[in-house]
């Protein structure tokens, strides 16, 4: 906060109670497209996640910490007097734990009635299994999603936590809460987002449950287009050990496929009829093991053949269109992805490391949050003598 952010969102206040990966990914990107966004850390050491140094922890960046002590009077005080001046709140603890802590909805949209209150969890916030400990692949497995990615006759195969934690999670969370905000512009009032992991994963599963009901796919893995089961639709291990990509399913592109493969079409079976899958499978592993990714990259790459190498997250930065686009940024010597979506007239501004707060710098974040005259009030009240610094890593 103590410069001023561009963005699309820029001027939107959020306040952001620290939790682990989902909940901070949402807090991120409102942050990376110019929310200023303040991240209020316990004052305790607290187990968030796996252990890693503080500008490795890429999805708190673009913030400004706050430690504040939220088991003491003071410190809840401080924090509803940050949520009054706050357009979004975003929290991601057990149900009730809020409330325990007097910050819950009622406490804060009694203080702020215009705030939008996100919740983000694993099961919900309703439900037999809402006070249940649970990670991403967990959620998944309720959904249907799990038990559908995998090859045939394999155990599911886990899809990092990509799905459940910040497919599900994260971007329905940012999504519910710009609507919301939308909404507010009508009614003025505010509400609770309730973005349960296990919700926004079984939408992202819509149109498969549709091709379920239409008949188009079984509840059997790795027999149909789009999990592994199309040999039209897979990857392809290269002469040096390297993997392609190809996604050929219209009829044009999978012409065009062959033509670049040098495969006859007379020499293919009806590729729609699965009984032949597995031979035609076999016919483009051999066609693929007879030259290098790169080979095939120079063959392949940039036609309609739906071709793409696949990359190792080494790699990414260096090909030719991810250079291009940019889409790898390095910040504080660490490289990341640069901010998703790109807008035309309001481009995100550069993004920055991952912040330790500390009392000097979190002092001036508040004097920025809420203007001069009011952080002098609140000072001398002794409103903020709960501020203080962390020892983060």
């Amino acid at each position: 906060m103590t410069a001023s952010r561009t963005g699309p969102l820029a001027g939107l206040k959020v306040v952001e109670f620290a939790g682990l990966g989902p909940a901070p990914m949402a807090a991120m990107l409102l942050a990376d497209q110019g929310a200023t966004v303040l991240r209020i850390e316990r004052t305790e050491a607290v187990e968030l996640g796996m252990k890693r140094e503080l500008r490795h922890d890429l999805l708190q960046r673009n913030r400004e910490p706050l430690a504040l002590d939220l088991k003491s009077a003071a410190g809840r005080a401080a924090a509803l007097e940050i949520v009054a001046d706050a357009d979004a709140l975003i929290e991601g603890f057990r149900p009730g734990v809020m409330e325990r802590l007097g910050l819950g909805p009622d406490d804060c949209l009694a203080r702020n009635p215009r705030l939008v209150y996100g919740r983000m969890t694993g099961w919900g916030q309703r439900g037999p299994l809402a006070q249940a400990a649970g990670h991403d692949v967990n959620y998944i497995a309720l959904t249907g999603a799990l038990h559908a990615i995998g090859r045939r006759g394999d155990p599911p195969t886990i899809p990092l936590n990509l799905v459940g934690d910040f497919g599900g999670g994260s971007l329905y969370l940012a999504f519910g809460l710009m609507a919301a905000l939308y909404e507010v512009r009508r009614s003025g009032r505010g509400q609770v987002v309730d973005a349960g992991i296990v919700d926004g994963a079984l939408s992202l599963m819509t149109m498969n449950y549709g091709s379920l009901a239409a008949g188009l796919a079984s509840t059997e893995r790795g027999t149909h287009v789009v999990d592994g089961g199309a040999p039209f639709y897979n990857v392809y291990e290269c002469a040096d050990g390297q993997w392609v990509s190809v996604a050929a399913i219209e009829t044009r592109f999978f012409q065009e496929l062959l033509r670049r493969l040098e495969i006859p079409e007379t020499l293919v079976p009806d590729r729609w009829d699965r009984r032949v899958w597995p031979a035609l499978h076999a016919q483009l592993t051999a066609c693929f093991r007879t030259r290098t990714r790169a080979q095939w990259c120079a063959q392949l790459e940039g036609s309609d053949a739906c071709f793409a190498p696949v990359l190792a997250m080494d790699e990414v930065a260096s090909h030719p269109h991810m250079a291009a686009r940019g889409a790898i940024v390095e910040v504080g010597g660490v490289p990341q992805p640069a901010p998703a979506p790109r807008f035309s007239r309001t481009p995100a501004g550069p993004l920055r490391p991952p912040r330790t707060a500390d009392r000097a710098a979190a002092l001036g974040s508040l004097c920025a949050w809420f203007g001069g005259d009011r952080f002098r009030a609140l000072k001398d009240a002794g409103l903020l003598d709960a501020v203080r610094g962390t020892n983060a890593a």
